[in-house]
């Protein structure tokens, strides 16, 4: 199943078009990383993450906008993205509450902390940082893709900026929050930043 026809089993045949920019949207050449198969691989997980959220429905929206808007020149994608989510939902039958909460979802994505109770912000942000917990090899692709991403952005400021993303995420209590996820990807995700923050300042 392609991507607008995945959209489609989730929103429904007239909502088509709105899938259709989307995937328009992961296909943008300056994309190296934040690409339809990020897209595919955040929607699989959060297929995989479903039953511990409160609303799964509004979560796999979420994860079909959260890097809908995606220029790494701008620090606000996750705000711009959330416009675009509540513009184009503004044309659907999903409700008020509904559109709210995906927006609210969308915006969680730039700190990935979501609060205990967050159920649906928790499967989210899990399956948005899935790919930290990944084999070493994948993880090495996804790094040298973020890199890529980032390429007009001089080696030495692009090593300072990304050691401090790494070592925000590294001082997060927990970098996943639902039981499964937390098990399967925790020890290995920090074990992959940590390697990928050791190569950085080795270079330095």
């Amino acid at each position: 199943m392609n991507l607008v026809d995945r959209w489609v089993a989730t929103a429904g045949p007239q909502a088509r078009r709105i899938g259709e920019e989307l995937d328009a949207r992961y296909g943008e050449e300056h994309r190296r990383y934040h690409t339809r198969e990020h897209l595919t691989e955040v929607l699989d997980m959060v297929d995989e993450l479903a039953a511990h959220a409160g609303d799964p429905s509004a979560v796999r929206l979420a994860a079909w906008f959260h890097d809908a808007v995606y220029d790494p020149e701008r620090a606000d994608n996750e705000e711009r993205s959330a416009r675009l989510a509540g513009r184009m939902l503004a044309d659907t039958d999903l409700s008020p509450d509904g559109v709210a909460e995906v927006l609210r979802l969308v915006r969680l994505t730039e700190t990935h902390a979501p609060a205990e109770d967050d159920r649906n912000g928790q499967v989210l942000c899990d399956a948005d940082l899935a790919i930290l917990g990944s084999d070493p090899g994948r993880y090495a692709a996804y790094a040298s893709a973020v890199r890529e991403e980032y390429a007009f952005v001089p080696e030495e400021f692009y090593r300072e900026g990304r050691a401090q993303v790494l070592t925000q995420l590294l001082s997060l209590p927990a970098l996943f929050h639902t039981p499964e996820a937390h098990e399967r990807f925790e020890s290995r995700a920090r074990h992959n930043i940590e390697t990928e923050l050791m190569l950085l300042k080795a270079t330095e």
